[in-house]
């Protein structure tokens, strides 16, 4: 039998027993890219999870530093931005054990993060390649059904969305979406003017990544 993650533990003793919100982040890293865009996006995203899969999420994300004891704090993780990625070997060690404690990260490739961002991955993991998610893992059916795997939300270059993974002992501890931006999808209508149908895909999907963050 599986036995829960701590943070699974957290969240039911949290939302069960305290009635105490369960809270998220932003992850605020350095190298110069922009980890702060697409500011309404987890708020958004929020709200449509209280509303829709019965969570009880802070409606503020907070930020947090891939080098902090604090991450460790939160179930869930965000991770965006355009361009570059630098993580110290400090915060290489305390991201690892955040994720191998239970932590889930999920990067969002907003165009132009990815060649920098998979190096750093590859600094967390040395000994594990990023793996195609495939359709048939729970991620793309636990709320919201995903028969053909992520979305494309936004077109950038004409190829097709791409949910990467890192598993360890077959939990996904590490999922970067690509080729999708599903952020964008998350902001609010007059930002992207996307049509609402797109928005809903987008926000179905995050609230599956979710669930699935605080259920694993």
């Amino acid at each position: 039998m599986r036995i829960p993650s701590l943070f699974t533990l957290l969240t039911i003793f949290c939302l069960f027993f305290t009635g105490t919100a369960q809270e998220i982040a932003v992850l605020k890293y350095s190298g110069g890219g922009d980890w702060y865009s697409n500011p309404t996006a987890l708020p958004n995203l929020i709200k449509f999870c209280n509303s829709n899969i019965n969570t009880q999420i802070d409606l503020k994300p907070a930020t947090v530093e891939p080098g902090s004891t604090d991450i460790f704090q939160f179930p869930f993780v965000h991770m965006t931005g355009h361009g570059n990625v630098i993580f110290s070997d400090v915060e290489i060690e305390n991201l690892r054990n955040y994720l191998l404690s239970g932590g889930f990260l999920h990067i969002d490739d907003n165009y132009g993060m990815s060649k920098y961002v998979r190096k750093e991955i590859k600094r967390l993991f040395p000994d594990k390649e990023l793996k195609e998610v495939p359709v048939t893992h729970p991620i793309f059916a636990n709320a919201f059904s995903f028969p053909n795997g992520l979305p494309k939300i936004h077109e950038h270059d004409a190829l097709p969305p791409q949910a990467l993974g890192i598993f360890e002992n077959d939990r996904l501890v590490l999922l970067f979406t690509f080729e999708s931006d599903l952020g964008d999808g998350w902001e609010s209508p007059e930002v992207h003017n996307d049509p609402e149908e797109v928005r809903l895909k987008a926000l179905k999907m995050g609230a599956n990544i979710i669930k699935y963050a605080f259920e694993n």
